[in-house]
């Protein structure tokens, strides 16, 4: 029998782009085997010229005009490795409507413009496939759409950023501050230059859009999730929460509510015993809540070349094994997704609360912050404050009972008017997961 040969074109040579090319080398005769399908790397679009020179030199077709790749009839795949949204949107566009299946780890396009892409591949018969999209090597996306299929979802928990981890790992562990753990960070090549995106929030924010259109079959708005990141959160922070019994995780969050859902993304403090406390460093984990298999929990490296074009790689074959069959997967259900679904304000969140005040060291500081929190029917469980330093500004560390956001917000707004109050107050949701 004639084995079959299905053709990939690569737009964009970096970081992962030159890990699913030494897999795709490496893995080559094994995959051939395994799936009587010849993969083969027909061309790769790249404009950096050192990048260039690399696959000149190790023999591997390379072009500068993305169309060489888009508008070549023998090209079954095409492999979006670029970022960003422009022009990796119009470059995917092109594929589809050239009935080309795409393999993209593109979450912040899929997140804010997943719609048109998703209806686009529809009208054209072919597939977009996105596991490296979500959590690197960890294949949850898979899980959820053929694993856990028959499964009613009922909540997610996610550490889906390397970096942030790292962070909070390196500053709970290490005994460092915020800065030194991210410039850390940043010499081991898990943070870029600029980390906004990850230390932001706004990163675990594309991905868990993703992840709950998928779980809920629900269209989730980019700009409807509420977004904290970790920049506020000292070392000090990290060692109360210890003492507390507590560890700090940057999660992002969807489950359901009644006929709402609640999605949402910022620090939060997780009990010591829980499987999501014990995920350090740049390890990404996905703790699901279901009917049929109960709790879960997906873990595994969430970055890097190999552990990502892993995620490519196992998309590539799925796409290829479908092929010869000539169908069609609508990984999304984007016909069945619909806005049914409203999404809570995180204003109507009820939980627990981390306080830590800096507070100057006078007599009745601790009555007023009490008398403002007792205003908006805010309870104190326990108060921490350790050594005195008159008339100095000190630390006071709170954890209330359930209260209602827009009653700690608008308390704490309160709060950081007083005379004594010298920083912003942190504030951390305590997550019952």
């Amino acid at each position: 029998m004639k084995i079959k040969k299905i053709n990939l074109g690569l737009l964009g040579f970096g970081t992962i782009g030159s890990g699913v090319l030494k897999v795709l080398q490496k893995k080559s005769a094994l995959l051939e085997n395994k799936l009587g399908v010849k993969i083969k790397l027909k061309r790769v679009c790249e404009i950096n010229p050192t990048l260039v020179k690399k696959l000149k030199s190790i023999k591997v077709d390379v072009c500068k005009n993305a169309d060489k790749i888009l508008e070549d009839p023998d090209i079954d795949i095409v492999i979006e490795l670029i970022g960003g949204i422009h022009p990796a949107k119009e470059y995917i566009l092109k594929a589809l409507r050239n009935k080309k299946h795409v393999v993209t780890a593109n979450k912040a396009l899929l997140a804010e413009n997943g719609e048109e892409i998703f209806k686009t591949a529809k009208e054209n018969g072919v597939d977009v496939y996105f596991e490296a999209s979500v959590g690197g090597g960890i294949p949850i996306i898979r899980s959820l759409r053929e694993g856990l299929i028959a499964n009613n979802i009922e909540s997610i928990y996610g550490i889906i950023n390397g970096t942030s981890n790292y962070i909070l790992s390196a500053m709970s562990e290490g005994g460092v501050e915020f800065k030194a753990a991210l410039k850390d960070a940043q010499v081991r090549g898990y943070a870029e230059k600029n980390p906004h995106f990850d230390i932001s929030g706004i990163d675990c924010a594309h991905k868990i859009a993703i992840l709950a259109r998928i779980c809920f079959n629900q269209k989730v708005k980019f700009t409807d999730i509420h977004i904290e990141g970790i920049n506020d959160i000292e070392l000090s922070d990290l060692n109360y929460a210890q003492d507390l019994g507590f560890c700090v995780k940057l999660l992002a969050i969807a489950k359901k509510a009644q006929d709402s859902l609640d999605i949402r993304v910022h620090p939060c403090l997780v009990p010591k015993g829980h499987l999501l406390a014990n995920v350090s460093g740049v390890y990404n984990a996905v703790f699901i809540k279901a009917d049929l298999i109960g709790r879960a929990l997906l873990q595994g490296e969430g970055a890097g070349a190999l552990p990502t074009a892993s995620a490519v790689v196992g998309d590539i074959i799925s796409i290829a094994q479908k092929i010869p069959q000539d169908s069609q997967m609508d990984l999304l259900n984007v016909k069945a997704v619909n806005m049914s679904k409203k999404i809570i304000s995180v204003d109507e969140l009820f939980t627990r609360y981390y306080f830590r005040f800096t507070a100057l060291d006078k007599p009745e500081v601790l009555s007023k912050i009490s008398s403002v929190l007792g205003k908006f029917k805010i309870s104190i469980y326990s108060v921490i404050q350790k050594g005195r330093q008159r008339s100095q500004a000190v630390p006071i560390v709170m954890m209330t009972h359930e209260a209602r956001e827009k009653d700690i917000r608008k308390a704490l707004s309160q709060i950081n008017k007083l005379p004594f109050i010298k920083k912003k107050t942190v504030a951390i949701r305590v997550e019952r997961i």
